[in-house]
């Protein structure tokens, strides 16, 4: 692990964003609450949480946190037949939380899918990046507009 025992202790905190491209049937199965596995969009918030509470166990060399607060949203995307994703993780540390966000809203994400594969193996998991952070050494970070093309 890197030593980060000299650095300052700031307030730090990292946003995630993905999505989730299905099929019609499985798109209402969230959206009207059907899927036969129960809420979807409840378990996968839960899931999404207690993946970042886990990061440091799942991705080598990644330091163990305190996460003061975690949330994760989700947006339905009615034309796109998908489910868009948004983790924000916040933390007073030496290290930053944005492998605790992609963690976050990728874990969300595949929790989406395994609830929902009974309708749609075909789903379609896309655009998981860091959109911002805030706090160290590298300041403020936002995502370009449109990413990388």
């Amino acid at each position: 692990m890197v030593d980060v025992s000299g650095k300052p202790v700031t307030a730090r905190e990292a946003v995630a964003c993905g999505a989730i491209a299905m099929n019609a049937e499985a798109f209402a199965a969230v959206r009207d609450g059907t899927a036969k596995k129960g809420d979807v969009l409840g378990v996968a918030r839960i899931a999404g949480i207690m993946a970042t509470k886990r990061t440091s166990e799942l991705i080598p060399l990644c330091h163990p946190l305190p996460l003061c607060k975690v949330s994760v949203d989700f947006a339905l995307d009615e034309e796109k037949l998908a489910v868009n994703a948004r983790c924000t993780v916040k933390t007073t540390g030496v290290t930053g939380v944005e492998m605790e966000a992609l963690t976050g809203v990728s874990t969300a994400l595949l929790t989406i899918y395994d609830m929902c594969k009974a309708v749609d193996k075909g789903m379609e998991l896309s655009g998981i990046h860091l959109e911002e952070k805030t706090g160290g050494k590298s300041g403020h970070y936002v995502r370009a507009e449109g990413g990388y093309v």
